[in-house]
């Protein structure tokens, strides 16, 4: 094989694919980008297994093949070059040679037919969804993906199709940790095409490469196969193994009951929390809110290091209500929203707290109340 193509386009596409290369892997291979030569056009490909990335760009095929290089040695390279195109060989002894203006480096490679097969399924349905619009939904619901890596909860978002009061179809993404819920809805005619069933749930790892697709905007294409998720932009193909668990019932802990509820200034309440969290630590994190008298008073103690307050005024005229929460829910949910006024629900100190705006279509975040004696 013997390409030469552009050093910018190609740094990149490298750059893009390091996230899913393995670096620790007990299989070398998957630690490699693979190379394909053919008519005019250079395919670029990464995976460790579990995610799948292929990225055609045009090049000056030379000699057609195929090869396997470093992905980590390629980006490297292509960093330190100043000249704007890239030559590339393949050599003799699973060796590869780049050179790029007066730089030459000789690489070895290991064999492209031990590289894993990315196969595209045939006769997939896909829906379509704009990029600005998926990539909002993933940013609302990957914060509260449980971090926990024992198996327990769903390292993932759960995506089902609903159907809104007027019979329109939406597309709904919900994540948990158990502390927190979030959750956005948004219309999607063609999400009619797809075959959800129940719901299916792609993986943390998945979904933030696809949400480097989704901010670059466009149109995006989607679709399920079996076990996968499948996903085309322009020459860009993406293949995303789905989590084989089940999604807990997130509507059983959907409030039903009516609610007190408050409205108040987005920027007051993040910048509050904000302060609440600078006193905490892994013993102590939580605040005690207080809502009486068109006030709401914030309250973070630290035994370790003092208690930190704050007031700020409401339209709530209820019966007093006190209820503790970690402040790094209300931050997350908060930094993610683009309502100048968010409005709470509350039922009382047992009960959840549903974080709403009007500027945030389709969108709801719930937080779950700590232990009241933390905050204490």
């Amino acid at each position: 094989m013997e390409v030469k193509v552009n050093r910018s386009a190609f740094l990149k596409i490298i750059a893009k694919l390091q996230s899913v290369t393995e670096k620790k892997s007990n299989m070398p291979i998957l630690s490699t980008i693979l190379l394909k030569a053919i008519d005019n056009s250079l395919i670029i490909a990464a995976t460790d297994l579990e995610i799948g990335i292929k990225i055609e760009i045009t090049a000056d095929i030379l000699q057609e093949g195929s090869i396997t290089i470093s992905g980590k040695k390629l980006l490297e390279i292509l960093k330190e070059s100043k000249h704007p195109e890239v030559h590339i060989k393949e050599k003799e002894n699973s060796r590869v040679l780049i050179t790029n203006g007066t730089a030459h480096f000789h690489l070895a490679c290991l064999s492209p037919d031990e590289f894993p097969l990315i196969i595209e399924p045939e006769n997939v349905s896909m829906a379509e969804i704009d990029g600005d619009t998926l990539s909002e939904m993933i940013e609302k619901t990957i914060y509260s993906i449980s971090k926990e890596e024992d198996g327990t909860k769903p390292g993932g978002i759960f995506i089902e199709k609903i159907m809104d009061n007027n019979g329109s179809a939406n597309l709904r993404f919900v994540a948990t940790d158990g502390n927190r819920l979030s959750m956005v809805d948004k219309k999607n005619p063609t999400i009619d095409l797809l075959e959800l069933g129940r719901g299916i749930i792609i993986p943390r790892k998945g979904m933030l490469e696809l949400y480097k697709i989704a901010s670059e905007g466009g149109h995006i294409r989607f679709g399920f196969k079996k076990n996968n998720c499948i996903v085309k932009k322009n020459k860009l193909f993406l293949l995303i193994r789905l989590l084989d668990a089940k999604f807990p019932d997130y509507n059983s802990i959907l409030p039903k009951e009516d609610t007190l509820s408050i409205v108040i200034k987005k920027v007051e309440l993040l910048d509050a929390m904000k302060k609440m969290l600078i006193l905490s630590n892994d013993n102590y994190s939580a605040v005690k809110i207080t809502l009486a008298d068109n006030k709401m008073q914030l309250v973070s103690t630290n035994p370790e290091l003092g208690e930190a307050q704050e007031i700020l005024y409401t339209d709530y005229s209820g019966d007093n209500l006190e209820i503790v929460f970690n402040p790094r829910f209300f931050i997350d949910s908060l930094q993610k929203m683009e309502s100048e006024d968010v409005k709470l629900e509350f039922i009382n100190r047992e009960n959840p707290c549903l974080l709403t705006g009007d500027g945030d279509d389709g969108f709801f975040g719930l937080i779950m109340p700590m232990s009241y004696n933390n905050g204490r």
